[in-house]
């Protein structure tokens, strides 16, 4: 009897460790990844801050130019504070590694290992190029450091960061493959709307575990007592290509209305700051999303 338990409580155990380590393992980061201080490098990454909307979040209290966090999300989940993504060594980004710019950005694990929550958009940020994220940071490092400790995530009780494990597991099982387009200007416009622009993560709804639901992409959502428009085909259906390019430099409707709230400071900071092709590239594969 003592020698069944002894198995018993052995087979427990090992299949115990395995779960630890699906669920907690490190994410596999290339040994190479290393940040470049080329001037182009930085020229690409300031690109990328503009195209990817970061100075949404991180803007800085004191300098909306300075992406040194404390902006609060609410959500029915509690309310998170952007951090300082200015290379201070204390309170922001100086001391990572490329290595960890990759692991944060598109697994959602900091340098220490713990996971961040997902109000920080690394499920779609996961698409991105390695030489995307590195090249982001490179433009990072080259900012003025600010010393500023964002707050702590305002949680309930309940939830806490290694809970964030199980829900990644369960994200995937929704998550879809990625489209691959034969038009490379579509192509492009996915790659700005799903990944770095991260499009999908005001406009798709959520289920009860704050996990998108894909098969309503961009259909509309909620995120606290906001209500974020729909940009869906059905939305979209009277939409045409250069409709769509207007919107995104000026935030013009095709009705002549203005588009108003956070979407106004996405427009001013964002879209509207993107080169021709790539406001193309949005525009090719919106409108070609909403006519499928």
């Amino acid at each position: 009897m003592m020698k069944k338990l002894a198995m018993l409580f052995g087979v427990l155990g090992v299949i115990g460790l395995i779960a630890n380590f699906w669920l907690f393992a490190a994410p596999a980061v290339p040994a190479t990844a290393t940040i470049p201080d080329s001037s182009d490098a930085i020229e690409r990454g300031a690109y990328l801050f503009t195209a990817g909307g970061c100075i949404s979040c991180h803007r800085g209290e004191d300098d909306a130019a300075i992406p040194s966090g404390g902006l609060a999300l609410e959500t029915e989940f509690g309310t998170f504070y952007a951090p300082n993504i200015t290379p201070d060594t204390d309170t922001g980004v100086g001391a990572w590694s490329g290595g960890d710019f990759i692991a944060a950005m598109k697994h959602g694990r900091s340098p220490d290992g713990s996971f961040y929550y997902p109000a920080f958009p690394y499920r779609s940020y996961a698409g991105l190029e390695d030489s995307d994220v590195l090249d982001l940071a490179a433009y990072l490092m080259s900012l003025e450091s600010v010393s500023y400790q964002a707050p702590e995530p305002e949680t309930p009780a309940w939830l806490q960061r290694w809970m964030v494990a199980g829900w990644n597991k369960l994200a995937d099982l929704s998550q879809p493959g990625t489209e691959q387009f034969d038009d490379e200007l579509v192509q492009r416009g996915a790659y700005l709307a799903r990944n770095l622009g991260h499009c999908g993560e005001c406009h798709t709804p959520r289920n009860g575990l704050g996990i998108p639901d894909w098969s309503r992409e961009y259909a509309g959502a909620e995120i606290g007592e906001e209500v974020i428009e729909a940009i869906d085909a059905e939305a979209l259906a009277e939409w045409t290509f250069n409709n769509f390019d207007l919107f995104l430099i000026l935030g013009m409707k095709p009705g002549g209305e203005f588009v108003g709230g956070d979407m106004n400071e996405v427009i001013e900071h964002n879209t509207s700051q993107l080169t021709d092709e790539d406001r193309d590239a949005l525009a090719a594969f919106f409108t070609r999303h909403s006519a499928e």
